[in-house]
């Protein structure tokens, strides 16, 4: 890649690729060694990315790339160890997760980056993105149904009714929403479209989706965001 293109805005407002990239580091680095970061002093996560982010602005492209294969070599370690364990792990505000889905979080992360993030539409690469495959897939969907809920709280609390989530292609699946009982909402989509549109990385009328039922439940829908 040209050393020009790390200084390019990446999909991710306020974040050029080298950050991204180290963004994408340092969630190893949480992992693996925190006390190597800022402390962020009870930020919300995304807010402690930015600060994280911000503090390793000093490196050089190769110093970045360096550090991402050192830590996640590293990390892949740490998370395989965990992944047995019969606990739950809190992630500030992001949630609690039994530690079998936490690995999840990093497959879900490098997906939506390296695919979205980096490059076009939303970022600058114009090259074809990663091909997406059922190893890669199913796991960002795992974290999305978990995340989902507790990131989402008050705006499922205030679902009216039942929503159905008919996700097609590959890693088909149906997600249930909102109040028990008769289902008045449905919607259809690619299950690579929920990804972004659930990510609030496209809208419902450019990836094709397809949606009927109850209007106020529909809009909650739309409103949702996983991170």
């Amino acid at each position: 890649m040209p050393v020009s293109m790390w200084a390019e805005d990446s999909g991710c407002s306020g974040w050029s690729v080298q950050d991204l990239l180290s963004h994408m580091a340092c969630s190893y680095w949480l992992a693996v060694d925190p006390s190597t970061l800022p402390d962020p002093g009870g930020l919300p996560a995304e807010r402690a990315a930015d600060l994280y982010v911000e503090s390793r602005r000093w490196m050089t492209p190769a110093d970045v790339v360096a550090d991402y294969r050192a830590v996640s070599a590293r990390g892949l370690e740490v998370l395989a160890a965990v992944e047995g364990q019969d606990i739950d792990i809190p992630i500030g505000d992001v949630g609690t997760y039994p530690a079998s889905v936490v690995p999840t979080t990093f497959v879900f992360e490098s997906f939506i980056h390296l695919r979205y993030d980096l490059f076009a539409p939303d970022g600058p690469l114009q090259s074809d993105p990663p091909t997406v495959d059922e190893l890669r897939l199913a796991p960002t969907l795992a974290w999305i149904e978990a995340a989902l809920p507790q990131q989402n709280t008050h705006l499922l609390n205030a679902l009216p009714v039942g929503v159905e989530v008919r996700l097609n292609g590959l890693c088909a699946r149906t997600l249930r929403l909102g109040a028990e009982g008769d289902v008045a909402a449905r919607i259809t989509s690619d299950s690579q479209a929920f990804v972004r549109w659930v990510t609030q990385r496209g809208t419902w009328e450019g990836l094709a989706v397809a949606a009927e039922g109850d209007p106020s439940a529909l809009d909650i829908v739309r409103r949702l965001r996983v991170f």
